[in-house]
């Protein structure tokens, strides 16, 4: 296990190396989730790109530290981490507040980012009520009691059917989650509001979508993508919050082509503009 110390709490990653001239790949996992939520994506770059993986703070086996937090609180944490490896020109992988972080880091810190990938996220999510009310409830009956409710927002009842233990286990890695990480992350959820620097990113950005997702929306997925010049939208279908997940060879497939694109004069792919 690998951890780094910084900004006064110590971060979980995982660093796989990579060929010289290949991709650098940093992938951002979802709230209530730790980084082992990307690793059927991951093993597909394995020997082709290079690949860091960790838990944000509040998650996995990184600290707590001091919540609420905010997604520049985050942010500062991914920041310090590229810095800590020396990487530059990543190519950020964000799923849900992982997009929000990754638009955060592009705000503060583009000189660390070539490209990036928004999966199942916005520039806002949700409302300051939802956020409320869903801190209330976790206040009162813990994740556990959140945790049923959750995995149909976060699969297709198909892979639920089909993948009941595969279901249990995500269940379980939420459930397990420290309470404090949670709550302090729904808060920076609730004041995060990236719309207007939605319209300055200026680096290739490919946006995708679980077409069943229910929390951001393929509606809310495109309005995201009409705000960032020359990006590209891509739905999954039989995908919900986390299609990546369900269908890693076919979000692997289309990350892979996204990085083809990016070594060519015109990637290739629907461009929303």
């Amino acid at each position: 296990m690998q951890f780094a110390k910084l900004n006064d709490i110590h971060i979980h990653y995982q660093e796989v190396g990579g060929p010289a001239d290949g991709a650098s790949l940093v992938f951002v996992n979802s709230l209530g989730t730790d980084f082992r939520i990307w690793r059927d994506v991951i093993v597909r770059f394995v020997g082709d790109a290079s690949i860091l993986a960790y838990d944000k703070r509040g998650h996995g086996l990184s600290d707590i530290g001091n919540p609420p937090y905010t997604i520049e609180d985050h942010a500062s944490d991914l920041a310090g981490l590229l810095d800590m490896l020396g990487k530059k020109d990543v190519i950020l992988v964000g799923v849900s507040v992982g997009g929000l972080i990754a638009q955060s880091l592009y705000r503060s810190r583009p000189d660390l980012i070539k490209a990036m990938v928004l999966c199942d996220t916005a520039s806002k999510i949700g409302t300051p009520e939802l956020w409320s009310d869903r801190m209330a409830s976790v206040e009162i009956g813990g994740l556990t009691s959140l945790a049923d409710a959750t995995m149909p927002r976060w699969f297709t009842e198909e892979f639920r059917k089909r993948h009941s233990g595969d279901v249990q286990g995500y269940h379980n890695m939420l459930a397990r989650q420290p309470v404090e990480g949670y709550l302090g992350t729904c808060a920076a959820i609730r004041d995060a509001d990236y719309t207007a620097d939605a319209k300055v990113i200026a680096v290739p950005t490919m946006c995708v979508v679980g077409m069943e997702d229910e929390a951001t929306t393929p509606e809310h997925m495109w309005d995201l993508a009409s705000l960032i010049p020359g990006s590209r939208y891509e739905e999954m279908k039989h995908g919900a919050h986390l299609p990546f997940i369900e269908q890693p060879e076919n979000f692997a497939n289309l990350l892979k082509d996204f990085i083809k694109g990016l070594s060519e004069k015109a990637p290739e792919g629907s461009s929303v503009h």
